[in-house]
C-alpha cells in the first residue's frame, strides 16, 4: 500500500476513533508528553531565551521524529498518532456538560467544569460569564485541538501531526508572558503563533461554510479579530461570535490579573442555548475539515 494511502486511511481511522471515544481517561499520550516536559523543565529551566529556544526545539524535534517513525508503521501508526492528537470530541462533551449543569441551576458544577477549559477565575463567573468563557474556549480549541492537527496531518502526515501537537502543548505549558516564562517560554509562544496562522483561518472559513450566517462571520472576523491580543484566537472567536449572533470578549479576570479584551461580534451575551449551538458548530467544522484532510493526504504526491 502506498505510504500516502496508508496514512490517509490511518488519519480517517484516528479521527473516527476520536469522534466515538474521545480522549482516554488514563494513559493519554499528550498527558505523558506533558509530564516528561515538566520533569525536564525542573532540570533545565533558566531565565534565558536561548535555553528556552533549545528546550522547545528539542521537544518539537522529538515529537516530529516519533511521528515519522509511526508513519513507517503504516495505517495503524498513523491512526495511533491521530487518535492521540485530536481532542475535539472531549472538548465538545465538556461544553455539553457545562450547558447541562447550567440548565439544572448547578452553577458551582458549571464553574468546576469550565475551570478545566480556561485560565480565568471561575468563582467570579455568573451564568453568562461561564457561557462566554466556554464558547471562547470551544472556538479556540476547535482550531488548536482539531483543525490544526488535521491540517498538519494532511500536509506532513504523522510527523506533522505530532510536531504540531508538541508545539501546541508546549505553548499551553510555558508560553506565558509572566516573569517565569517571558524568556524561557518565548520560543514556544512564537512558534505556536506561526503554526496556527493557517489553521485558525481555515477554521474561520469552515465556520462560514457550515453556518447559515456566512456574511456575519465575515464581518465579525474583518471588523473585530484584529483587535484581539492573539493573532489566531481572535479570528476563530470572532467567527463563532458572528455565526452564533453573540458577543464575546470584554473584561476577563485571570489569576495573574485583569485584561480588558476587545468585544467580538455584535449580538447578545451568550446563554446555555448558545453554548450548545457552539458545540454543534464545532462538531460540524471538525467533520468537514477531517474529510478534507483525509482526501488531501490521499491525493498528495500521487
Amino acid at each position: 500500500m502506498r505510504t500516502n494511502t496508508a496514512e490517509a486511511i490511518g488519519l480517517a481511522a484516528g479521527a473516527a476513533a476520536d469522534a466515538v471515544l474521545g480522549d482516554p481517561r488514563r494513559g493519554h499520550p499528550v498527558a505523558a508528553f506533558g509530564s516528561a516536559v515538566t520533569a525536564a523543565e525542573r532540570r533545565m529551566y533558566a531565565d534565558d531565551r536561548a535555553v528556552g529556544v533549545a528546550f522547545t526545539a528539542g521537544w518539537v524535534g522529538a515529537a516530529t521524529l516519533t511521528g515519522a517513525l509511526l508513519a513507517r508503521a503504516g495505517t495503524l501508526g498513523t491512526a495511533a498518532a491521530a487518535f492521540s492528537s485530536l481532542g475535539g470530541t472531549s472538548l465538545c462533551r465538556i461544553g455539553d456538560q457545562i450547558a447541562d449543569a447550567l440548565d439544572a441551576d448547578e452553577i458551582d458544577e458549571a464553574r468546576r467544569l469550565v475551570s478545566g477549559l480556561v485560565g480565568r477565575d471561575p468563582s467570579l463567573l455568573d451564568e453568562s460569564g461561564i457561557c462566554r468563557a466556554a464558547v471562547e474556549s470551544i472556538a479556540e480549541n476547535t482550531s488548536d485541538a482539531a483543525v490544526g492537527p488535521l491540517i498538519f496531518a494532511a500536509a506532513a502526515g504523522s510527523a506533522g501531526l505530532l510536531g504540531y501537537r508538541a508545539i501546541n502543548t508546549l505553548d499551553a505549558m510555558i508560553g506565558y508572558r509572566n516573569a517565569r516564562y517571558r524568556d524561557f517560554g518565548w520560543a514556544a509562544a512564537r512558534i505556536d503563533d506561526v503554526a496556527n496562522l493557517v489553521p485558525a483561518r481555515i477554521t474561520a472559513l469552515a465556520v462560514a461554510v457550515v453556518t447559515r450566517r456566512p456574511a456575519a462571520v465575515w464581518r465579525a472576523v474583518r471588523d473585530d479579530a484584529g483587535a484581539h491580543p492573539s493573532p489566531n484566537a481572535g479570528v476563530v472567536e470572532a467567527a463563532f461570535a458572528g455565526a452564533l449572533d453573540i458577543e464575546l470578549g470584554g473584561r476577563t479576570v485571570y489569576s495573574h490579573g485583569v485584561e480588558d479584551r476587545p468585544t467580538l461580534g455584535s449580538g447578545r451575551p451568550p446563554n446555555p442555548a448558545d453554548l450548545r449551538a457552539a458545540v454543534r458548530l464545532s462538531r460540524r467544522v471538525q467533520r468537514v475539515v477531517a474529510a478534507i484532510a483525509v482526501v488531501i493526504r490521499w491525493r498528495i504526491r500521487r
